[in-house]
């Protein structure tokens, strides 16, 4: 029977009643209490990646020490990148802390705490097999990179140039997570991976059969993204931020993760 009684229905919204406050009571804890939850896509090492069963990495320092000087204990909720700032603007968490560009286009739905400056290399089998240089010379050449990048668009404009010049476009192939990426160049489905330069240089630490392609390319500030909304958060993090750099502790964080190269220029 469709139609409920009319003690079903005043029970029925009762409990909704009741559900309701609970979840608006669970979001302002989540926002004023003592745990500061970060989105984070966690399999882009060595920003964040999982060692067994805990996140680890250098965002995962970073976001620890943040919550930390703001007097909360930071979370970090595994989130696909190509929904992650969905999943902010729908408070499921504090602030996205994932090796994310700080571009003109995000800056339209989220504010920004940059605290890294990061180029983005080229990475192929060792030997170089299919002789790829720089950006040119991966026309008709297939590239692997992770989904919803802003890597990915990179790549997709430098292919439309390619074609204006008349040379073929590059075949863009993108993964749900970027050790798949990476791990697409190690079978030999395509011909390089491009990422973010620390990404290469962790993944060709650990495999010595990449190599890099050439000079890194389009430097970009990666920052922390907070909604435009909570100015508490945004300038908790900002602080902290500043602090981490004045002290010497981001040094030490990027240092621990052979990042240095890519701290932000004070």
């Amino acid at each position: 029977m469709r139609v409920a009684s009319l003690v079903t229905a005043a029970v029925l919204a009762l409990t909704l009643t009741v559900a309701s406050a609970s979840a608006s009571t669970s979001t302002h804890a989540q926002a004023s209490g003592g745990t500061l939850t970060f989105c984070s896509y966690i399999t882009y090492p060595p920003e964040e990646f999982y060692q067994g069963t805990k996140p680890a990495g250098s965002d995962i320092d970073i976001g620890t020490e943040i919550a930390k000087r703001m007097g909360k204990t930071a979370k970090f909720d595994n989130t696909g990148f190509d929904g992650i700032i969905a999943a902010l603007l729908a408070k499921k968490c504090d602030a996205i802390i994932s090796g994310m560009n700080d571009t003109a286009a995000r800056r339209k739905q989220v504010n920004f705490v940059d605290y890294l400056s990061v180029g983005q290399s080229l990475m192929v089998k060792k030997g170089n097999p299919a002789h790829i240089t720089n950006l040119s010379s991966l026309a008709g050449r297939t590239v692997s990179v992770e989904v919803g990048t802003t890597n990915k668009d990179f790549l997709d404009q430098e292919s439309k140039k390619l074609q204006k010049q008349g040379k073929k476009a590059i075949k863009v192939q993108a993964f749900p997570k970027d050790t798949d990426a990476a791990a697409a160049l190690k079978t030999g489905r395509v011909n390089a991976y491009f990422g973010d330069s620390p990404v290469v240089a962790y993944y060709i630490g650990k495999d010595p059969s990449f190599a890099f392609a050439g000079s890194p390319v389009n430097p970009i500030p990666v920052g922390i993204a907070i909604r435009k909304s909570d100015t508490a958060t945004f300038t908790g993090v900002k602080k902290a931020v500043n602090a981490m750099y004045t002290d010497g502790t981001m040094k030490r964080i990027l240092a621990k993760w052979k990042m240095s190269a890519f701290a932000i220029k004070t």
